[in-house]
């Protein structure tokens, strides 16, 4: 990966992070009592409540994706130490659908004329699950080139011997 490509992740990241801190400090301040008054709709609160851990998942990952390509530029990302960052991005993505699926089950009973939209959001929270699966498929894949160049270390090791 070129260093240019790098900068532009980084700034990606930086981006995101921040404006995700921004909205979750926003709904932070409306659930502890700043913002617009709920009238006592359980709902409302409950959302907000999902907003924040949502995007908390989404920060987990943000923060485990900038730690990867930390390793990445310095030739580390294939140790063992990679399956830390990767394993936090399975369980950010997991939580994120997770919660996704309360948000479809609180806004499931006001849908009763129209369930189509309870059936898209439930498939969305599968399509998120999805992800997961492929990122973890992406950590196996991880774990065998791990596996592979402790291999070849060993052999050259044996060859330098040898030689």
């Amino acid at each position: 990966m070129g260093k240019p490509a790098v900068r532009v992740l980084r700034v990606v990241l930086a981006v995101l992070l921040v404006g995700t801190v921004l909205v979750q400090a926003l709904m932070l301040w409306m659930l502890i009592g700043g913002g617009d008054p709920e009238d006592g709709r359980l709902p409302l609160t409950a959302f907000r409540i999902a907003t924040v851990l949502g995007i908390g998942a989404v920060q987990t990952v943000l923060v485990c994706v900038w730690r990867l390509l930390a390793m990445v530029r310095r030739g580390t990302v294939f140790s063992p130490a990679a399956f830390r960052y990767v394993d936090g991005i399975i369980g950010a993505i997991t939580a994120a659908a997770l919660v996704w699926f309360a948000v479809t089950a609180l806004n499931a009973p006001g849908q009763r004329e129209d369930p189509g939209v309870t059936l898209i959001m439930a498939g969305i929270g599968l399509a998120v699950l999805g992800v997961a699966l492929v990122v973890y498929v992406l950590r196996t894949l991880l774990a065998q080139a791990v596996a592979r160049d402790t291999e070849a270390t060993l052999l050259r090791a044996e060859l330098d011997e040898v030689i």
